[in-house]
């Protein structure tokens, strides 16, 4: 098990080639159906957790549309919770919807009070399809708590780069397919000083991991 000085030792590389990692989601399964119990499976192997960010994020200053068609502040809205943000979008056929299933699946292991205090936030990387209605109905399969943002792009990509994200427009290729790229990663504002110090990558934001670290994220603590 790695030791919180070593995860702080390589948060910094992480964000570094965060930009580089980019997750480049192609095809359109419509984002309304698909079976998401998959995407709840545990990856046993998985054993890595959350990166210790040793320069913490501030909150992006984002003020978008909610899935009520709403004007929303993220600081505002999100100030002293514990807040998980992701950027990404619904027609995604596979890292968004696992991703979200897998806080989901963790975020039902946490008791009812835990679950109150904390805030998960979706901002689509991809405005022009995901209307405050889509967005709705395709948060609402994983957890109707969860709030869906949308809104300018250009608003979104510059709250998602303040926060070491990279999100490029979405564009149609050839046969019809379009194709949106975005960073995956999740980051875990603590309700003392909202602040991102936890960052998690694709391969570590399993339902496993974030079910073990949420409760110290809760308290204000990195895992």
């Amino acid at each position: 098990m790695r030791t919180t000085a070593t995860r702080r030792a390589v948060a910094a590389a992480l964000v570094a080639v965060a930009a580089a990692a980019l997750t480049a989601c192609g095809g359109d399964d419509g984002g309304d159906g698909g079976d998401d119990s998959a995407a709840a499976r545990v990856d046993g192997g998985q054993e890595k957790g959350g990166a210790v960010l040793d320069r913490p994020f501030e909150k992006p200053d984002l003020t978008l549309t909610d899935t009520e068609g709403k004007e929303y502040d993220l600081v505002d809205e999100t100030k002293g919770r514990t807040t998980l943000v992701y950027f990404g979008y619904t027609n995604c056929p596979d890292v968004c919807p696992l991703t979200m299933s897998n806080i989901a699946v963790a975020k039902s292991k946490l008791d009812k009070a835990e679950q109150r205090k904390l805030d998960v936030v979706f901002v689509t990387s991809d405005p022009k399809r995901d209307t405050p209605k889509r967005l709705g109905k395709w948060l609402r399969m994983h957890d109707p708590s969860f709030v869906g943002l949308t809104g300018d792009f250009d608003t979104i990509q510059a709250g998602a780069r303040s926060v070491g994200v990279h999100i490029e427009p979405s564009y149609e290729k050839k046969n019809g397919d379009v194709v949106s790229t975005h960073g995956a990663q999740v980051l875990a504002f603590s309700a003392k000083d909202d602040k991102a110090h936890v960052l998690y990558t694709e391969q570590n934001a399993t339902a496993q991991i974030l079910a073990k670290e949420l409760p110290t994220l809760l308290k204000g603590g990195t895992p």
